[in-house]
């Protein structure tokens, strides 16, 4: 497992152009980077250059490319999340949530493949699951179907959000194309071929809207109902 660079090799200091150098510097640069140009992008070589810096100065600050993609998922889930306070109400909470999650992949949709499936194991991504899983131990759900509930919740809002932001990640003419398919090739097929298709053609267009939302309240109806079956048990 990565560890964290010490404190002390991460003091801050200029680079070349004068610019004094950071970790929240060094993650900025890298998330303008890979907006700008691809997660290929992310490397010690291009941020050194962008930096006006040696690339070995980085490694004061990361071990390697994988601790900053840590850094930079983490980064995402604190600007999503920031000025977030849970209310009384732990399913208007949790769908808040997922919103912001939501949000903050949009921001930053070609980091958010890198991000989705990562564990930053950072203090961003620390806060948020406590936050989740106290919600649903506020719903009522033992200690261990909290965390397995949880788990459900947020594997669900990050599959989708990032399923989202990598459809915005696409080339505009990409899009575009993939939209009109469902006005457009969808509505042309043979009725004996298709059945059901056609049976539903004139809903077929609003495929190409986000599903995020009605899937988040989906999942919160069901968790909303399993624990109105657990206060009546």
């Amino acid at each position: 497992m990565t560890t964290r660079v010490p404190q002390e090799r991460r003091r801050r200091r200029p680079t070349r152009s004068g610019v004094l150098l950071s970790e929240n510097l060094i993650v900025e640069t890298a998330l303008r980077l890979i907006g700008e140009h691809g997660p290929e992008a992310l490397s010690v070589r291009r941020l050194g250059a962008a930096l006006g810096c040696d690339p070995t100065a980085l490694y004061r600050y990361f071990h390697d490319t994988d601790d900053l993609v840590l850094a930079i998922a983490d980064r995402i889930i604190g600007d999503a999340m920031a000025g977030f306070t849970p209310g009384d109400d732990w399913v208007a909470s949790l769908r808040e949530m997922a919103l912001r999650v939501r949000a903050g992949y949009l921001a930053h949709p070609r980091a958010a493949a890198m991000a989705a499936h990562r564990v930053t194991r950072r203090r961003n991504e620390i806060r948020a699951v406590e936050t989740g899983i106290g919600l649903l131990l506020t719903a009522g759900f033992p200690p261990a179907d909290a965390a397995r509930l949880y788990l459900v919740f947020i594997d669900t809002v990050l599959s989708h959000a990032a399923t989202e932001a990598a459809f915005h990640a696409l080339p505009p003419q990409q899009r575009e194309a993939d939209l009109r398919s469902w006005r457009d090739v969808y509505q042309d097929l043979d009725p004996a071929t298709y059945p059901s298709l056609t049976l539903v053609r004139r809903e077929l267009p609003a495929m190409a809207d986000s599903s995020f939302e009605p899937a988040v309240d989906l999942l919160l109806e069901a968790l909303a109902t399993r624990a109105r079956a657990l206060e009546g048990a």
